[in-house]
């Protein structure tokens, strides 16, 4: 399992003026020299500002759609409504196990499969899984709702299912994997880079004031002293020994075994099948098969896709802008602050 360690967050630039998004107002035009035309003028100057306004709302409007991702709204299509008739629920995790609001995130899976718990005519749910696994509390949150879902779940491996997202997929009913799905990673990976070497080369020289002696451990500055590296040895023994433990309950099989087996790397899926990290070799339909008759069904159920709602950003922008405000500048600086903070948060 790589377990992703944030020490500072990624500082980025803080943009320059407020607000970001309003269009520069044109020159007002000269009162005219003779007054027969000045209302043709002023009809001019009104229809200016409200294509500026226009522009302004339609250019806030295309950079709040382009961010939906970072504010953490997710879906490749809309969710299939009911009809009443029984099906198997598919959830795509797919990319790096983390805390990102998507379906591979804890919060993202287990809004998903709520979904799925409170419609009646899903009566099973496949876990599509193409992912290498990430952020190691991530797996353990999302393998527990896995593991407390009331509903026959069957997991579906595609190109690679690793260690966290491995560890969510053996608390699953039934594991399929490919024949040449890269399966399995138990294991545990820390991350402490010695940038010291480089700094002294170009001459830089870095001061850190902490409360602790092992404050600064993780900051790169300096070497890690033998105690640091023990301590953190330790960390990782314990949540790779977690990990092995909950391998070894989801796929009914004993710690020694799972212990075997956590060399950290994959397996194809031939040899997991052999060493029992997954039940059979098959395929998305084969997985929705098993779903259908693990749920009580003698045929194969067809599926739909579960997925998160997408809140249409015109929506958002109108969210935004409906807040009690006193002008319409703050309104603009709220909706930029709001941007701002989920690229940050990226």
């Amino acid at each position: 399992m790589n377990e992703e360690q944030e020490i500072a967050g990624s500082q980025m630039p803080q943009p320059q003026g407020r607000p970001l998004f309003v269009s520069p107002a044109p020159p007002v035009a000269p009162p005219p020299k003779h007054g027969g035309r000045g209302w043709i003028v002023g009809i001019a100057v009104v229809a200016a500002l409200c294509l500026v306004v226009v522009v302004s709302i339609v250019s806030c409007t295309s950079v709040a759609n382009t961010s939906m991702g970072m504010l953490g709204f997710s879906g490749a299509g809309e969710q299939t409504a009911s009809d009443g008739r029984p099906k198997v629920g598919v959830i795509s995790i797919e990319g790096s196990i983390q805390y990102d609001g998507s379906s591979c995130s804890p919060d993202g899976l287990r809004t998903l499969l709520d979904q799925a718990a409170s419609r009646d005519d899903v009566k099973a749910v496949v876990l599509r899984v193409n992912s290498g696994g990430g952020v190691a509390t991530a797996g353990e949150e999302m393998a527990h709702y896995v593991k407390d879902f009331d509903k026959p779940i069957v997991v579906s491996s595609a190109s690679t299912n690793a260690s966290a997202a491995y560890e969510i997929s053996s608390q699953a009913d039934y594991v399929f994997t490919s024949k040449t799905t890269a399966i399995g990673a138990i294991g545990v990976a820390m991350e402490v880079t010695d940038l010291s070497g480089l700094y002294e080369k170009l001459g830089i020289r870095i001061e850190s004031i902490t409360s602790a002696e092992s404050k600064d451990s993780s900051f790169g500055n300096r070497p890690l002293t033998e105690d640091e590296r023990a301590w953190y040895q330790n960390l990782v023994n314990q949540i790779d020994a977690d990990f092995v433990e909950v391998v070894a309950e989801g796929r009914s099989m004993s710690t020694d075994e799972v212990r075997a087996l956590a060399n950290g790397m994959t397996y194809t899926g031939f040899d997991a099948v052999e060493n029992g990290l997954a039940d059979e070799i098959g395929y998305l339909e084969d997985a929705v098969e098993k779903a259908s008759r693990l749920a009580g069904y003698n045929e194969r159920l067809p599926y739909t896709s579960l997925v998160l709602s997408q809140q249409s950003s015109l929506k958002t922008l109108l969210d935004v802008l409906g807040e009690s405000r006193t002008s319409d500048d703050e309104a603009l600086e709220a909706l930029a602050d709001r941007l701002e903070d989920a690229r940050m948060a990226r």
